[in-house]
């Protein structure tokens, strides 16, 4: 037994010194952001504030830009851990497929918005850089094909999985595209979910006043 745990132990502290040097490259790259704004800063300038070598942090990040968006990458495991724990069925059609993304896109967005100050400083330096934005697209698609990919493994239709994936990215990005504020994300994006469903059953929606 004592030569079991002298094999296994190991692992379990490499892995914790791989999270907290991934946590300290974040950390460092935010206060570099903050302090010298995007452009001023290097993957040197970043590996050497984290006190971590450049091969380290090439190992958690393939650049700077993937470091902004360290919490979306986050958010993209959490829901493959959704895939792997739930036993929900396969959706029939794609009203029943967006009626599945609801409650995982509105966790993701109640995780993403859990720091409203932080939320509101990385979109804010998001929308201050193209390139920035570019990958914050990207990142969009990869958050869509994840969802998708959720509803193809729990038995649904490609083509309806595919589809209620964008819908359910859409209702996630109306909503940003008018405000974008962490303090109400959430219910503007189960309201959003609402509108796109009562359009499926032919419900009258609420007048805006």
């Amino acid at each position: 037994m004592g030569m079991l745990v002298a094999m296994t132990s190991p692992r379990p502290l490499v892995e914790r010194k791989r999270r907290q040097a991934r946590a300290r490259i974040i950390e460092a790259a935010q206060e570099l952001f903050h302090e010298r704004g995007f452009d001023g800063v290097s993957v040197g300038d970043i590996a050497e504030r984290a006190e971590v070598g450049r091969t380290t942090f090439f190992r958690h990040f393939v650049d700077k830009q993937e470091v902004v968006f360290a919490k979306e990458q986050e958010l993209l495991e959490a829901i493959d851990a959704t895939a792997q724990a739930d036993g929900i069925p396969a959706a029939r059609n794609a009203t029943e497929a967006v009626e599945q993304l609801r409650p995982v896109l509105l966790a993701v967005c109640s995780q993403a918005a859990a720091d409203p100050a932080g939320y509101t400083r990385h979109f804010q330096l998001v929308e201050q850089h193209p390139e920035l934005r570019a990958r914050d697209a990207v990142k969009m698609q990869q958050f869509a094909d994840k969802l998708g990919d959720l509803l193809i493994d729990r038995g649904s239709d490609e083509a309806i999985a595919r589809f209620a994936a964008q819908i359910a990215i859409a209702c996630y990005q109306a909503v940003k595209r008018l405000g974008n504020d962490p303090r109400t994300l959430v219910e503007e994006i189960r309201a959003a979910f609402g509108r796109v469903l009562a359009l499926g059953t032919g419900a009258t929606e609420p007048q805006a006043e």
